[in-house]
């Protein structure tokens, strides 16, 4: 077991990240997001207010200035925070390399593989309308050898997957299909499948309803999971995994008014 010593910083005004719902209090709390969160860090990320709580919070006006000439030669951001790490001597020289690696990995990616990345990153992070946009930025690219089919296919699933997030169900049926006709991922149907019990009015092609049939459907309600769809609702998934095992009618019926009061729910916190 190790223990960490934090510099005593008295940060009158916190630095708040959020996408990731936190204030940062120290340069080490600063150092900890940047080294673990790359994709994050490497855009949109170092801008003049971070700096300017770097240079007066952090009382590091040296530091901030240093870091201020290299943003306006057009460093990439990770170089200019790669010296923000070497600087506050949190991370050893082998870790910074590691990040620099890292960093350096990321952008030798196809652009769309990059974007990819960082939608994939949003996702994890619970930030589905970010991520949506991400995901819809990354369907304008040209295809070529890395956007092809099965990338798209992915794309697709993921847009989907925001979406239903969302509660969006239109429009993640909408992707899960354009994600199936891409790739033919047999895992989708039962995503398809999931989606017209969470919402019953959607209206699936009848290409599905060939394939949903009954044996399938057994065997998809016994194993679904919400994780896709509980957004923090563990309670609410435990009682729409019990709707299961009731008879058809009071199924589809119950899981309708859950569905629509998670919707509720989540109109109240947009």
């Amino acid at each position: 077991m190790s223990l960490i010593l934090c510099r005593q910083e008295p940060v009158k005004h916190p630095y708040y990240i959020d996408v990731l719902g936190i204030h940062i209090h120290s340069s080490q709390e600063l150092c900890y997001i940047v080294y673990n969160h790359p994709v994050l860090v490497m855009d949109e990320f170092l801008d003049d207010l971070l700096i300017d709580f770097i240079r007066k919070d952090l009382d590091m006006d040296y530091l901030a200035g240093r870091m201020e000439k290299l943003v306006e030669t057009g460093t990439r951001p990770e170089e200019v925070l790669a010296l923000f790490l070497s600087e506050c001597d949190y991370y050893s020289d082998k870790e910074i390399q590691k990040f620099k690696q890292t960093t350096a990995a990321l952008r030798a990616l196809h652009p769309a593989q990059y974007e990819k990345q960082r939608a994939d990153y949003m996702f994890v992070q619970q930030q589905y309308g970010k991520a949506a946009a991400r995901y819809g930025k990354i369907l304008e690219y040209p295809r070529d050898k890395v956007v092809e089919d099965l990338f798209l296919a992915k794309v697709y699933n993921n847009l989907g997957a925001c979406y239903a997030m969302m509660f969006q169900f239109h429009k993640a049926l909408s992707c899960y299909d354009k994600a199936y006709e891409l790739g033919k991922d047999d895992a989708l149907l039962k995503r398809i499948y999931f989606l017209t019990v969470f919402a019953p009015e959607l209206d699936v092609k009848d290409k599905y309803q060939s394939v949903f049939t009954d044996e399938r459907k057994r065997k998809w309600s016994g194993e679904i999971d919400l994780a896709a769809l509980e957004a923090g609702q563990a309670e609410e998934v435990r009682a729409l995994r019990a709707l299961f095992k009731k008879d058809p009618i009071k199924r589809m019926s119950g899981a309708a008014e859950m569905v629509r009061r998670w919707k509720q729910e989540y109109r109240m916190m947009v």
